[in-house]
């Protein structure tokens, strides 16, 4: 993922749904989500295996994210959960649209924009 612009960010990930949870910064979203997934980071997030990337804001300073990550890690559990619903209801693994790999699975086909008849 290296070719990738860094990308900041203050993401969330999860063992599951509902399950254990992870907030943290990066300075390259793509290059860290990609850590976690291959186990190539110690710490909480490989231990209580969440690889599940569910939520995350980009951010233009690093000043910013760090800001927000610490604001994130002070909020209660159903607040974090609230605010991944908010974005992610079916917590779909975010990292293949990320990569563009996959459509983003939080747009509804509906809502995409294709395929609007105007009605006259």
């Amino acid at each position: 993922m290296s070719e990738r612009r860094p990308f900041i960010a203050t993401y969330i990930q999860a063992s599951r749904p509902h399950g254990v949870l992870y907030v943290g910064m990066t300075a390259n979203l793509y290059e860290r989500v990609g850590q976690h997934r291959t186990g190539a980071l110690e710490g909480f997030a490989s231990r209580y295996g969440c690889g599940l990337l569910v939520w995350y804001e980009q951010h233009e300073y690093v000043t910013t994210a760090i800001r927000r990550e610490k604001a994130l890690k002070r909020w209660n559990r159903v607040w974090k959960l609230e605010l991944i619903e908010r974005m992610n209801p079916n917590w779909a693994d975010l990292y293949p649209h990320l990569c563009g790999w996959a459509p983003d699975p939080r747009v509804k086909p509906e809502d995409d924009g294709e395929g609007s008849v105007a009605v006259s």
